[in-house]
């Protein structure tokens, strides 16, 4: 009976649950995140994703290496533009597993100034991507990304397993489930209303 009971509770702790928002900026830009949408977004769905015991994939060992010793977040905000897009562009097309943090309510913001260095009164313009502990990447620019990423042992081109995606949030010795790895998030028909941000315009203040 002890050993049903324990393996009940073994089989439990194995699912990792993970939720995620769709949302809509003024743009018309559909928007996946893990963090809470700003106030002003449309269509707000949220969707929780699931992962249990069964056939599963594995990152590379590479890539599983850099993400143990030098994860990367970008943070981005709904008004940031082109500079977030092609940076999220060049972690995808990398395949580098990441963690987006969008700067809309005041704890992102608070994180984002220690991160950055920004003030309230002068603030920082987004992206800012960070690459370990050390290196931080602020706004865009190609070749020091492309550095930076060589520099933590990123690899060139993507070798994640096919449907994985860059912006699912990863651990280096993680199984993920193989049934839901290539599945995008897909409308729930639910619909919640996000908290109050701070005013984002491209910059983070």
């Amino acid at each position: 009976m002890r050993a049903l009971i324990g393996f009940g509770l073994f089989a439990f702790s194995c699912i990792v649950q993970a939720q995620l928002y769709r949302w809509v900026d003024e743009s018309g830009k559909v928007h996946y995140t893990d963090t809470r949408p700003p106030a002003n977004a449309k269509n707000v769905q949220r969707k929780s994703l699931a992962s249990g015991p069964g056939d599963s994939v594995q990152l590379p060992y590479a890539v599983a290496q850099a993400v143990r010793n030098f994860p990367v977040t970008i943070y981005t905000s709904p008004g940031c533009g082109e500079a977030c897009t092609q940076a999220r562009d060049l972690l995808t097309k990398r395949g580098v597993p990441h963690k987006e943090v969008s700067v809309t309510d005041g704890q992102s913001l608070e994180q984002f100034k220690k991160v950055s260095g920004g003030t309230a009164a002068g603030g920082s313009t987004v992206p800012v991507t960070t690459v370990g502990r050390d290196v931080v990447l602020k706004g865009f620019e190609s070749t020091s990304y492309h550095a930076a990423l060589d520099a933590a042992g990123y690899p060139k081109t993507s070798l994640l397993p096919s449907g994985l995606k860059a912006g699912q949030v990863v651990k280096p010795d993680a199984k993920v489930d193989a049934k839901t790895v290539s599945a995008e998030p897909k409308p729930t028909g639910t619909e919640e209303q996000a908290p109050q941000p701070a005013s984002e315009t491209g910059t983070a203040k």
